[in-house]
């Protein structure tokens, strides 16, 4: 089989009377999920959308979402996933740059003229597209996904992944989460940024997807009230909520798994929760380029701040690595990406010697498991000495007074680089004495990674995925991915 969604048909052969999609009041059996995949991929055919169109969707997650998904990509259609609130500027410059022939939108979140409704609020819009303007390598590698980074690297490549890849890097995310049919699954993030791996892998494996994240938190507090949930996919801001607002242990007793992801864990949330819930949250480490290789569902404390040994599938390298065995993240595997759109690069020329440089910084422990430690244009350099700024930001965003904060590396005509803080407080009546900040700092790291210099800001520019945003200070901190 060469399509992701006749695969998904053949293994749910068994569990067509399971539930696949709760959203809200609205639920879909597997049987209901792929009859209205038939009728929508009809619906789309008949408005002109075939094999290697890209379509580009942009419309909150939902049931709809998942089925329009389903639809295109069963069409041999390639899906562009457009975070939903994009502004038109970052809109039009996905679709010019990737050559889009068609928009699926949700009324309100583009202009309608000349769009077609293909559901109750969500409209189709088709454009004029040069086939010259599409590499002749786009059409050999059966491609099915393509997703631009999340808007922190400063280069939208376009990452395009095709049927096969989508294949292998579910099967293999699945060997460390274990996914099983009728699992609860309770789902908040964004399926524009988390399609890939999880949608896909938990439709194959005919588990139960509630969708948690529209009027959050009430949609999220209303489902664990209302199912037994066995798995949650989430970030930390997600676990932090869980362990702050007053939500019985209980709702969360047939819990097997608690995933974090999107951004790194910090300890301080991974503590609570363990204290509320009783046991430890799985950090795992994706990368669009090459899927889900680790997973930490080792429960053992001790290994918390680490994302897990890698998984069966994958290698892991750690290039050049210091004295401490701390060196670049280097990874191959199955489900590699295929190659980059805009310019169109193949994989084995991005990649030529079959490692991927994920540009993490990283150690192995005695037993394997992988601890990152930052991206490697991140890294502060002071004098010879490293500087982690994950690991500061970690220490200030544990104040009382502080509501976050980004850490990065001024220019010294001797010292190399200093490190430097952008500060957001909780309150911005309140007033922190820096001088007082930097005690508090000396308690806690040595004296070299302590912040030369605070600037307290009211807000730090994010990302849909909600990373923030360093474009602007580039030039003295590198890039995020």
């Amino acid at each position: 089989m060469n399509n992701i969604v006749q695969v998904i048909k053949k293994e749910t052969k068994k569990h067509l009377k399971r539930i696949a999609i709760i959203d809200e009041e609205r639920i879909l059996t597997y049987a209901e999920l792929l009859a209205a995949t038939d009728t929508a991929a009809k619906k789309l055919k008949q408005m002109g959308v075939s094999r290697f169109n890209r379509v580009a969707l942009l419309c909150q997650d939902s049931a709809d979402y998942i089925i329009l998904s389903l639809a295109a990509l069963k069409l041999g259609a390639v899906i562009v996933p457009v975070p939903f609130g994009s502004s038109p500027d970052e809109i039009n410059a996905l679709i010019g740059e990737i050559s889009i022939n068609f928009l699926i939108f949700e009324q309100g979140s583009y202009p309608k003229e000349c769009a077609c409704r293909v559901f109750e609020k969500i409209y189709l819009h088709k454009f004029t597209v040069n086939k010259n303007q599409v590499p002749k390598g786009f059409y050999k590698i059966n491609p099915a996904f393509i997703r631009f980074s999340s808007g922190t690297t400063g280069t939208n490549k376009g990452v395009v992944l095709s049927h096969k890849s989508i294949m292998q890097r579910t099967l293999a995310a699945n060997q460390g989460l274990n996914i099983n049919p009728g699992e609860q699954i309770i789902w908040v993030l964004s399926m524009s940024f988390h399609f890939v791996v999880t949608i896909l892998l938990f439709l194959r494996r005919g588990a139960t997807i509630i969708i948690s994240n529209r009027n959050f938190p009430q949609s999220l507090l209303q489902n664990l009230t209302r199912h037994q949930a066995t798995f949650i996919y989430a970030s930390p801001l997600h676990y932090h909520l869980l362990a702050s607002l007053n939500i019985p242990k209980s709702a969360l007793s047939r819990l097997r798994l608690a995933v974090s992801t999107a951004v790194k864990l910090p300890f301080e949330i991974a503590e609570k929760f363990r204290q509320k819930f009783g046991f430890e949250l799985a950090e795992c480490y994706g990368i669009i380029e090459m899927g889900l290789p680790f997973a930490n569902s080792s429960a053992d404390p001790q290994k918390r701040g680490s994302v897990g040994k890698i998984l069966p599938g994958y290698k892991i390298k750690i290039s050049n690595p210091d004295k401490e065995g701390v060196g670049e993240i280097l990874l191959k595997g199955k489900g590699m990406f295929d190659a980059y759109f805009c310019p169109w690069q193949p994989s084995r020329k991005a990649s030529p010697s079959g490692w991927f440089n994920t540009q993490d910084l990283g150690r192995l422990d005695q037993d394997g498991y992988l601890f990152i430690l930052g991206r490697s244009k991140q890294m502060i350099n002071f004098s010879g000495m490293k500087i982690f700024p994950f690991e500061v930001e970690s220490l200030l965003n544990s104040h009382p007074l502080i509501k976050e904060s980004l850490v990065y590396g001024k220019p010294h005509p001797e010292y190399g680089q200093l490190a430097a803080a952008k500060i957001v407080l909780k309150n911005s009546h309140t007033a922190v004495d820096p001088q007082a900040l930097k005690e508090f700092c000396y308690q806690h790291l040595a004296a070299y990674k302590v912040p030369k210099e605070f600037e307290f800001v009211d807000t730090l520019p994010k990302t849909a995925s909600g990373k923030i945003i360093i474009s602007d200070i580039r030039d003295i901190r590198g890039h995020i991915t």
